[in-house]
């Protein structure tokens, strides 16, 4: 910045209001360079051009300032959201950025008459119960399987429920009460919800007492069997209870969220351990961006804090009409206590001053999102401190093994881990699962699934699929068939073997037949990731198309991440040709020697295995194939005749 420009803009914001607002630093190239916020217009934007030292940091952003606009608003809590709506859609780069936290996952309820169990992510829905938000996939995933087993409650869709005759493999296995043949009433069913209902608030010894109690009063009353049945769930309960030990000894300490920064090498690290009911969910780590350490200094961990906090847990604005449900979901969203191993700092009009105060619109607009007070605390005792331990502890851990995955194949999967915000520890745990569909015309339709984990292809858990019983050329019906094959027994899988990314070469069609199984199953629809093909076919112009209603990506020829996924694909391509071709082959020689009158089965098999396959047989003459067991030389001649 030359220093008439710089004089410039210390004469144009001396014109500026002293009005609450959110202020906008563009370069010369009109770029966004910075989004924030002032409770002074004046104050603030006028503090960033005094000849005072400013921190590298800031100095470095201010030295790039060719123009500024502001927009003022009525409140400081108004400017709050306004800034933060911002950040999320301009994504500055001088400011810190955090992944949208929407693809939190929540254990959902149902509002049915039997309400169905299921994972769910997306918008809530005010007629549905919601349990959550979970750090990851896999928490939800096991508190499904919990509540399956203990309490026996329904995961299929509405559509399926009220169409079945019978009960379906989950009852047979001791994971659901088959309420839709009417084997338990609306009354007894709602009983089991409610005790599922208050194990998910986290009152466990009163399901556990409950339970006792309809168990002796069965007992007394001669029925031995549904007294069998509770004493299995009380076993099943208490032995989920004994294996959160880790949650059980924080019984009364209720919904809190545990936050810690980590620093290593020029990275930072946000690590988020959730608790709720007293129950340890498991943790997910951030990596922020925007926070130019090439500067020579990173932001300060309160700092950090400050921008997780506000783009973590605020909405993006609430509209009168809706805001019964936004109260839920912040309700559910924001836990009336924060555990930080930072305290905040509050930034006044003059950038280069702190204080050690919360700030005030951030603490006050999340009171008033969550209808309750929250609670700051950045020196915790008891519980609260062993968790914080472990929130650093796992943070620094997280570092550790970003900074290791940066080259070759790591990379990649690094790149799309990052791209579909995946819930994992480490790469090692990404597992992906890929199908595509092989034919000719409608003939020898074939289907392959084809498995990425530990970081390398896994040949040996490839499977190739026959197709029938469909119209020839039906891919969609062939899709549908497949994973319908593949997945109808995943709740019995191991937790190393359910993917976390499901692989569909195909475009829309494709995704929502792939959606309609896996909903029918109670599986993740977020799983679902469709590659359609772009112009020409060409590798870097394919589509990213989501089951969740997610909007579609277009990564480009450069991406890391479409790297790996244009791998994975091809190798589901080659190994579905590779069978589709071998089951027509197979197809086309067998049908030559069944168009023969008197050639079946047991003959068929024979001269195939005397000759070596079809071509041999055409290479015979008569007399040679006479010679096989039970062919006379009128069939012989009959079979020379149809093969010349």
């Amino acid at each position: 910045m030359s220093n008439s420009s710089f004089e410039n803009l210390q004469q144009d914001v001396k014109r500026l209001p002293g009005l609450p607002g959110v202020y906008r630093f563009f370069d010369e190239a009109g770029q966004i360079l910075y989004v924030g916020k002032a409770r002074h217009l004046k104050k603030r934007v006028s503090s960033y051009f005094q000849s005072k030292q400013l921190s590298p940091r800031i100095a470095l952003m201010v030295g790039k300032i060719a123009r500024y606009e502001t927009t003022v608003t009525r409140t400081e809590t108004e400017a709050l959201i306004l800034e933060n709506n911002l950040i999320k859609e301009m994504a500055p780069p001088f400011n810190i950025l955090f992944r949208d936290d929407k693809s939190y996952p929540y254990v959902m309820l149902t509002g049915h008459q039997f309400p169905r169990l299921a994972s769910y992510r997306g918008k809530i829905d005010k007629r549905n119960h919601y349990f959550g938000p979970f750090p990851n996939s896999w928490a939800v995933r096991n508190s499904v399987q919990i509540l399956q087993k203990v309490f026996r409650l329904r995961t299929c869709e509405d559509s399926v429920f009220k169409n079945r005759s019978r009960p379906c493999l989950l009852h047979q296995i001791h994971r659901c009460s088959a309420p839709c043949v009417g084997r338990l009433s609306a009354e007894q069913y709602g009983q089991d919800v409610a005790q599922a209902t208050r194990f998910l608030e986290g009152d466990h010894s009163r399901v556990l007492s409950e339970l006792e109690k309809e168990m002796h009063a069965h007992s007394e009353a001669m029925e031995f069997e549904m007294a069998a049945v509770l004493r299995d769930r009380i076993a099943d309960l208490s032995s989920v209870l004994q294996q959160q030990s880790m949650d059980t000894v924080a019984e009364g300490e209720g919904d809190v969220d545990v936050i810690a920064v980590a620093q290593m090498e020029g990275m930072v690290c946000v690590n988020l351990a959730m608790v709720r009911g007293g129950r340890h969910l498991g943790d997910r780590a951030y990596f922020p961006k925007g926070l130019r350490s090439t500067s020579g200094e990173l932001p300060s961990p309160p700092e950090i804090l400050e921008a997780f906090i506000a783009q973590h847990y605020l909405e993006e604005g609430i509209e009168e009409n809706a805001a019964d449900i936004a109260a839920q979901v912040t309700t559910n969203l924001i836990p009336p206590v924060l555990v930080l191993n930072h305290a905040l700092q509050s930034v006044g009009d003059d950038v280069s001053k702190l204080s050690d105060a919360p700030p005030e619109g951030l603490h006050e607009l999340l009171n008033a999102q969550a209808g309750r007070k929250i609670t700051f605390l950045h020196q915790p005792q008891g519980q609260r401190r062993h968790w914080l331990a472990m929130a650093e502890g796992n943070a620094k851990i997280a570092l550790t093994k970003r900074l290791v995955e940066t080259g070759g194949q790591l990379a990649r999967a690094r790149a799309l881990a990052d791209i579909l915000a995946l819930d994992l520890e480490s790469l090692e745990q990404l597992r992906i699962e890929c199908f595509d569909i092989s034919h000719t015309s409608g003939e020898a339709t074939q289907a392959s699934c084809v498995v990425y984990a530990k970081n390398a292809m896994q040949s040996s858990e490839y499977r190739r699929f026959n197709i029938a019983d469909i119209t020839p050329g039906d891919d969609y019906a062939a899709m549908r068939q497949v994973l319908h094959r593949r997945y109808a027994n995943f709740q019995e899988l191991p937790v190393d073997k359910i993917p976390q990314v499901i692989l569909i070469d195909g475009g829309k069609g494709q995704v929502e037949m792939a959606r309609q199984v896996l909903a029918e199953f109670g599986m993740d629809v977020g799983l679902i990731v469709g590659v359609a093909k772009g112009e020409g076919r060409k590798v870097g112009l394919e589509t990213l198309i989501f089951a969740d209603g997610r909007k579609a990506l277009e990564l480009g020829i450069d991406s890391a991440a479409l790297l790996l996924v244009a791998q994975i694909r091809d190798e589901a391509h080659r190994f579905a040709i590779t069978g589709m071709r071998a089951k027509r082959a197979k197809a086309r020689t067998v049908s030559r020697l069944e168009e023969i009158e008197g050639i079946g089965a047991k003959r068929r098999q024979k001269l195939l295995a005397r000759f070596g396959g079809l071509k041999g047989v055409a290479n015979a003459s008569i007399e040679e194939i006479a010679s096989v067991e039970g062919v006379s030389l009128t069939l012989a001649e009959q079979i020379y005749r149809q093969l010349h």
